[in-house]
């Protein structure tokens, strides 16, 4: 790369332009769309410097599941959803916890999670996840009836700020049965 000392704001162009997740060899791409020679490396160090930059302040660069995205950091946002205010994307209990057991079991089919939930999934929960881009259909069980299995997408991760599914938090430990018992009857 010819003018190294630029190439930190030319990220930051294309990551604040992108308005989503941007892969490294995305960003070389775009780059060498302005005929500038650039590795893997220093594009990686050039983000480096923008972490390093916006150390201090209210926008953060973040790797998610799709690639490096700049967003405004978490402690911030709620000044923000003023200006969002989208009552039609708030998430329903049900779904929440559809979503979850699909993440932390996945694959699994919808009797999959109606017996760990208990009740009956509605088609509308899973057409709304589908929707969302959240899971998707990975195959099919090969049982009677060949149920759809289902698992997450990237779309999932990127939108819980997660880079992979193994950053999704620890499932709390279930306490055995005796103790939970001994707890309601103290209650």
């Amino acid at each position: 790369m010819t003018d190294f000392q630029n190439l930190p704001n030319l990220v930051e162009s294309i990551l604040f332009g992108a308005g989503r997740p941007v892969r490294l060899s995305e960003i070389r791409t775009l780059i060498g769309s302005q005929n500038i020679e650039v590795d893997l490396p220093s594009i990686k160090e050039a983000l480096n410097l923008l972490e390093e930059r916006y150390t201090d302040s209210s926008i953060e660069i973040k790797e998610v599941a799709s690639g490096f995205r700049m967003q405004v950091r978490e402690r911030y946002g709620d000044c923000l959803y003023p200006l969002w205010n989208d009552t039609s994307s708030r998430l329903s209990k049900a779904l929440m916890e559809t979503v979850s057991i699909i993440a932390y079991k996945q694959p699994v089919t919808r009797g999959d999670i109606e017996d760990i939930r208990g009740v009956t999934v509605s088609t509308q929960i899973i057409r709304s996840l589908l929707d969302r881009e959240w899971i998707k259909v990975a195959g099919y069980r090969d049982v009677p009836g060949r149920p759809a299995l289902y698992e997450t997408t990237k779309n999932f991760l990127n939108d819980l700020n997660l880079k992979s599914i193994n950053d999704l938090p620890p499932l709390p430990q279930a306490l055995p049965a005796e103790e939970t018992l001994d707890q309601l009857e103290a209650v």
